[in-house]
């Protein structure tokens, strides 16, 4: 049996930097934000029952949907994003179903769900194990103002809206301290599987 671990942080984290250590070691890692961006391509099930929904003025040119306009329509309409939730989010849990079973039939030791906001989204229950990946809100802060080019402002509003990642501590079985280097990091990872027996 493989160990289904669930990968979580918070925005700026750092879990894509720890996620990329799990390939290296040659864990297969499932993400959650690739599975959401292939399940609304053109042909999928999900994708023509967006456009049913929403319309074609969502769509680009060449037929894909323009996330800024889709965006901005369910930005302030809350009834319209739970549409688009009941939609989208089914369509991926079956995608990372598919690959973890996958991983587990090819009898790999361990496979990786990398949920952003395993804990908000109560998917918990998809995985044995939780590795949280934390740093202090003032470099979350600062790294997340260096990568997106956000106003102080700016990106305090986007780590707000997320659950602050001192409470998420609690409920993860290990914390993986990225306040620190890239090495340091990945010895904790080292760490935590070898604990874990992977």
């Amino acid at each position: 049996m493989s160990l289904v671990i669930g990968l979580t942080g918070g925005i700026a984290s750092g879990k894509s930097t720890v996620s990329k250590m799990f390939t290296e070691m040659d864990i297969t890692v499932i993400d959650a934000d690739i599975e959401a961006r292939l399940a609304v391509e053109p042909g999928e099930k999900a994708y023509n029952d967006i456009v049913s929904q929403f319309g074609t003025g969502i769509l680009d040119e060449d037929g894909t949907i323009n996330r800024p306009k889709l965006g901005s329509i369910i930005f302030n309409n809350e009834k319209k994003r739970l549409l688009l939730n009941s939609i989208v989010h089914p369509a991926v849990r079956e995608r990372m179903a598919q690959k973890r079973e996958a991983a587990e039939a090819a009898n790999e030791k361990a496979v990786v769900l990398d949920i952003p906001l395993l804990f908000e989204s109560k998917l918990t229950a998809l995985v044995e194990k939780i590795i949280l990946v934390y740093v202090d809100e003032k470099t979350q802060l600062v790294r997340l103002m260096e990568r997106n080019g956000f106003s102080e402002e700016e990106a305090l509003s986007r780590i707000k809206s997320q659950m602050p990642l001192k409470d998420k501590v609690e409920l993860a079985d290990a914390v993986i301290d990225n306040n620190g280097t890239i090495e340091q990091s990945r010895q904790q990872l080292v760490d935590i599987l070898s604990e874990w027996g992977i």
